[in-house]
Parts: structure tokens; sequence; C-alpha cells
């Protein structure tokens, strides 16, 4: 059903671009005829014409273009339109055909009387910047009807304000209170009322305009923070985000208190058997949730200050629903981990690595599907090897298996017998279908196990506060020799989980690490660690142990007490806010949609200025296959949305064709200028060498972005 509902998707979203290719390319042919000029061709699409019409010969399969020569020639052409209207093989495109004119082919001129090339100068103008008008009329058109209807989108408000980021260490002025202290940085629930003295209709303005700004900016918000009384001044520099690649201050949208609406049976039920897997069997889908610590809430960062500020004790919850129903239970806190990164040879990073001073869980098999049990795989099973990867963590075993699409890999599982005794069990084949999946969910033992796979050789930081561009060798490469150790022991007490192994640590070097400063590094603390190393084909605990000194440095001391705890149910269960971003009256949205206009195309040309400077990369940009990936998602939000894109769309290409590119119109309509100024035409010469450059520029970035995209799409 999800299939179909993406391909469907990707239909309206393919109709919906084409209509905006033909608004834009009706501009072109209105005003030609407007200009007297012959117009030879209207063709949507790029590639050999597939149905074609022609006034006086009616519908062809092909192109009537031969016919109408042949007939014209032999002097039978009464009555039959010079113009053939085309509907071409390659959907995204279309052009207008004049009669002398070729954005190609410089050298195809006309004398006729009706040729381009005949018309005055002034007149060519309009015939050339009447697409990208008519794409901005249809963009006006287009955001005034969807700010007519409603566009449900975030407010502009901070949900959650990552620690370190620039959003927490933000200067703060203002607020009308005499005499009190402000602290730095954002806070959940503020509102922002403008950025740099604009206005943000939505959330998404405020990341915009973040990843907008140049390398030294700096965003001035004025903000709405309860207690206040009038707006707080925040300025914040924006930091380039090591998984996007773009400038971000740190934020998340805010989020209700409210649990998702969940419909049909099947996920129901699974949505049942994961809460009952972190403890809170009974918890209902939309349920709101009312109490945390037997206080009423009103904000959902109030459930997450809650669990940082329990030390891993359960935090009882409740949550009621409409009908009145209540729930009552316990929160069990989860160690928070380090979300670092691999570095890559062109230091672009990958998907996050979670871990504990290097220290990462084995891969577990969770819920799997039929054709997963097929093969022989549990729930629960904990991967010795997956194909020549042994105790893969979490990112090893997902890697290794997308990286086998279509093939077999050999799979050794670690399974608890019915009297609850380890057993090595061997699958040597099995199947990992087209998209790189086995078919199961992938957990890891972290919180009953202190298995650990091969700690990465170095990793980048994303969280302060270790946060720096340079990558850093964890401590558990001091520690970890083998993947599938297991820790027995942190300084003599027995530990059984990562919330063990930390509490162990902490306690051990606690004193150490009170005596660090800001200004100066202590001397590293050692701490004496017992394992247990893998033998093949042998259970864990009838091996024997070791003793290891385990050197922690002042830098993974601050990592460790940095590390708070998070919720069982995360923050993503719950439903984001949202509003009706609406015009009052139909003027109202108009003024929206001029507003909305005006910023996307502003925000489209500075784009370019941020490549050229290095705050936007060419890998974030979207060619067709991008374009039509991201609408589908777009698409599957409903039919406003889907407008509100292809208003985009339509200022997009408006922007694009008007760049100055020998090949688009902005190229063309610099060449009238030539020719208005100097009285006669460029050379072909001059007009060929542009349009090969042109042409050679547009067609390596079609690829690079067309690669980019499949690169993306694939999780390469």
């Amino acid at each position: 059903m999800d299939s179909l509902n993406t391909v469907l998707n990707l239909l309206l979203v393919m109709l919906g671009f084409g209509f905006i290719v033909f608004l834009h390319e009706l501009g072109h042919f209105l005003a030609a005829r407007w200009a007297g000029i012959r117009v030879l061709a209207f063709a949507i699409g790029f590639g050999p014409p597939l149905v074609t019409f022609r006034k006086g010969l009616g519908v062809r399969r092909g192109s009537s273009e031969r016919e109408y020569f042949e007939r014209t020639t032999r002097g039978l052409g009464a009555g039959i339109s010079p113009t053939e209207y085309r509907i071409n093989a390659l959907p995204f495109g279309g052009y207008v055909k004049m009669l002398g004119q070729e954005d190609l082919d410089p050298t195809a001129v006309s004398s006729a009387p009706d040729s381009y090339q005949n018309c005055k100068v002034w007149r060519r103008m309009v015939v050339i910047s009447a697409g990208v008008v008519m794409n901005i009329i249809s963009a006006l058109v287009i955001f005034a009807i969807v700010f007519m209807v409603g566009l449900k989108t975030e407010p502009p408000k901070i949900g959650m304000v990552y620690p370190g980021s620039p959003a927490a260490k933000a200067r703060v002025e203002g607020g009308g209170l005499k005499g009190g202290v402000i602290g730095p940085g954002l806070k959940p629930g503020d509102v922002v009322l403008a950025v740099d003295g604009e206005k943000p209709d939505s959330f998404n303005d405020i990341i915009t305009a973040a990843a907008m700004s140049g390398p030294h900016d700096t965003l001035k918000l004025s903000v709405q923070r309860a207690g206040f009384v009038l707006p707080l001044e925040i300025e914040v520099t924006p930091e380039v985000n090591r998984l996007s690649g773009l400038r971000d201050i740190g934020i998340e949208p805010p989020r209700t208190l409210e649990l998702p609406e969940i419909k049909d049976a099947a996920s129901r039920k699974l949505w049942a058997e994961q809460m009952s897997q972190i403890g809170l069997a009974g918890l209902a889908p939309e349920m709101r949730l009312a109490k945390v610590n037997g206080t009423p809430v009103t904000r959902l960062h109030e459930l997450v200050e809650a669990i940082n500020a329990s030390d891993g004790a359960p935090v009882p919850v409740e949550f009621v629903s409409d009908t009145g129903e209540t729930f009552a239970g316990a929160m069990k806190p989860r160690v928070a981990l380090r979300p670092d990164v691999l570095p890559k040879p062109k230091g672009q990073p990958t998907p996050e690595v979670d871990n504990l001073l290097g220290l990462t869980p084995v891969m577990t098999v969770v819920k799997p599907l039929d054709r997963a049990k097929a093969q022989g795989l549990k729930d629960g099973d904990v991967l010795v090897r997956v194909g020549d990867v042994e105790y893969p963590s979490l990112w090893q075993g997902l890697k290794q298996i997308s990286s086998h699409p279509g093939e077999t890999l050999p799979i050794v599982v670690l399974r608890k017998d019915d009297k609850g005794e380890l057993h090595e069990v061997s699958l040597p084949n099995v199947k990992v279908d087209s998209h790189g999946l086995i078919g199961f969910s992938a957990g890891d033992v972290g919180d009953e196990s202190t298995l650990v796979a091969q700690p990465p050789a170095q990793l980048l930081s994303l969280t302060p506060p270790r946060q720096t561009s340079t990558p850093y060798a964890p401590a558990a490469v001091r520690l970890i020799d083998s993947p599938g150790t297991q820790i027995v022991s942190v300084a003599g007490a027995p530990v059984h989980n990562l919330a063990d192994v930390r509490r162990e640590l902490r306690r051990a070097t606690r004193e150490a690490y009170e005596r660090l400063s800001a200004t100066a590094d202590g001397k590293p603390v050692d701490v004496q660690v017992e394992l247990r190393q893998p033998v093949q084909g042998s259970v864990l605990g009838d091996l024997p142990t070791q003793h290891k000194t385990w050197s922690l440095t002042s830098d993974d001391l601050r990592d460790l007490f940095a590390l708070g705890w998070e919720s069982p149910l995360s923050t993503g269960a719950f439903e984001p806010e949202e509003f009706l971003l609406k015009g009052q009256n139909p003027i109202d949205a108009m003024r929206l949609g001029l507003r909305r206009a005006k910023q996307v195309m502003l925000t489209t040309y500075l784009t370019f200025a941020r490549l050229a400077e290095g705050t936007v990369k060419i890998e974030h940009l979207k060619g067709p296959v991008g374009i039509a990936h991201l609408g589908t998602l777009v698409a599957s939000r409903g039919l406003v949305w889907l407008l509100f894109f292809m208003g985009l769309i339509s200022i997009n290409l408006a922007v694009i064709n008007f760049l100055p590119l020998p090949i688009v119109d902005g190229g063309q309509f610099l060449f009238l200028v030539w020719e208005q100024v100097r009285g006669r035409p460029a050379p072909i010469a001059v007009q060929n060498a542009a349009t090969l450059a042109g042409l050679v520029f547009l067609a390596c970035v079609f690829l690079v972005v067309t690669f980019n995209d499949i690169r993306q799409l694939l999780g390469l």
C-alpha cells in the first residue's frame, strides 16, 4: 500500500511539475504570438515527440513536421497552422521553438518577416522574459490559494535546544525586568517574533535563515519568553552541522504532549509490543501526557528535564485520553550516549555512532518479519557475525547488510535456549533483499549486557565538550582489543549493562573530575577494568577474564560527566505542534503569498552566493531525481502542501531560467541587451562559444546533482 501511495504521489508531482513548465512555456508562446513571431513548436518535455497536434492536421503519433512541409511545398498548406503542439518523451522541461531562434544553434537564423530576428529587440526582450514572469505570477496565485485554504506547519517556536549548540550559548538581552540576570541561550517554549527584523511565518523560516547565513554572520532574534514583559533580544552565530553540512543553530521544532493517532490494527499491535518492551505496557496511541513525577505538565521539555535529572531512577508518568481513560506508569531512563560520527577521507561524516567513550554495544535482532523468521532469525538474537564483521555495532551491522543488496550473507547469532543458556547458531545463507534489508528492526544489547563491538579508530564529535573539527581517538581504543569483548567489572564493581559501566566509571573518577578547571587539565586517571575476551565456539560466561588498566584523560572525563539520561519513549513519538498558517481574508492571503514568493526568490539567489562562499555545498542542491523524491514526501502531507511545493518550484524555475547562462532565458536576454546597446547582434562565433560553455556547465551540474540525488536516495 505504501508503494502504491508513493507511485501515486510521484505521478502527482510529475503532473504538477509538468503544469509549472507548461505555464512557463505558455508565457513565451503568448508573448511570441503577441510580438508577431512565427511559433513552430510548443513542447512539454524533451526528446522525441510522443503525441502532437497541429491545427489543420489534427492529432498525430510522433511529429507532423514532415507532413506539414510536404503539404506547404506543394501549395496545399492553406488552413494548416505552422505551430505544432508536442508532448515529448522526457517529462521534465519544455520549450517554445520560434522561427529563427534556437538556444543551442545561434546560426539558425531566418530572413522571413515573421522570424525572431526581424522582430524589434524590445519585443524580443518581452518574449524571452515572459516565461519567468509567468512563473512568478503563477507562484503568486498558488501561494495565495494555499494561504486562503491554510497551510499546516510548525510555529516559529523553540522545541528543544541541543546542549553546547549555538542556540544554547547565544547572548541574551532585554526582557523588561530590572536587576534580574538572564542566562545565556534560547529556551524551549521561546516564541521567535523576528529574525534579523523579519517576522517568521513558521519554524522552517528560522532554519532557512541559519542555513543561508554567511560564514561570519550573526542572527539577531527577537523572542517572547514566558515570565518576561518585553521581548528578549538574542544574538546567535550559526555553525556548520557536521551531519547536514549546512549552518544551523541547534534547535528542534516544538512537539505537543499528544501521542500519534494509529488506525490500522497491525500498527496498533506493533505499538503495543513496543510499549511493552520499554516497560509502558497499556499506553495507547492518542493519549496525552498529563503528569510527570505527579506534577501537571504543559510542555514536553518538562519530561526531558525530569528524565535527565533522574540519575537513572524510574520517573512516574500519567497519560490521559479524550474518553477519560488513564495510564499510570514509570519510565526507566536509558543512558544517553554520545552521537559522534565517523570521519570520511573528504571530511564528510557518516551517520551517527552512539557511544560511551567509544564503547558501542553489539547489534541485536528486534521484531523480525516473517521473511526474516523463515531464514532462522529470532527476536533477541545477538549478532556474532554478519558477513566478515564480527560482533558488529549498530552502524557496522546495518552498513554490512545494506552494502549487499540482492545477495546472501552468512550470519552467526547468540541465542538463549529454553533454559536461558546462550548458544551460537549459524545461518549460512541469509537473503538480503534488493533494498539492502533482511526484514527486522535493529537494536543493541546496551540495556542488558556489556558486550561491545570493536571501537572505531577515530570519531568526529557533534556535541560539547569535545566539539572540534578534528577527529579524535576515543578512549575505548585503549581498552578494547577484540570485538565481542565483555566488560565484567569496573574498579572492582560488577557491571551488567552500559548504565552500570557509566555509573562505576563516574564513581571511580568523580574526585579527579571535580579537580578539573576550565583552564587547566588534570593528569590522566587510571581505572581497573575486568574483561572477558571472546573465543569462537565458547559461551561467554565460561571464559576466563583478564584485568586491564584504562587510562582516561581530562577530555574523556568531561565527555563522561557531560552525558545525561534519555527517555525510553522518544520525543519523536509525540505529535508535532502545528498551526494553520492562513490569511484572515483573500487580501491577507495574497499578502502572505507575495511575501512568501519574495522570500523564496531571495533565498534562491542567496543559495548561489553561499555556494560561492562555500557555506552551501553542491551536494545540497537537488536535481530532477531529488526533486521527484522530495515531492513525493511533500505530497504525502496532502494537496495543500503539494500546491505549496509547486509554488516553490515555480519561483526556483523563474530564478534559474533568468541566470546569465547562454542556453537559458537570462543568457538570451543578455545577448539582446548587447544587440540593443551596440545596434547589431553579438558575433555568431561569440554566441557559439558562449552556448557551448553554458551547455557544458549545465550538463556537468546536472550530472553532479543527479549523482548526489541517487547516492542520497540509496543511502550510499
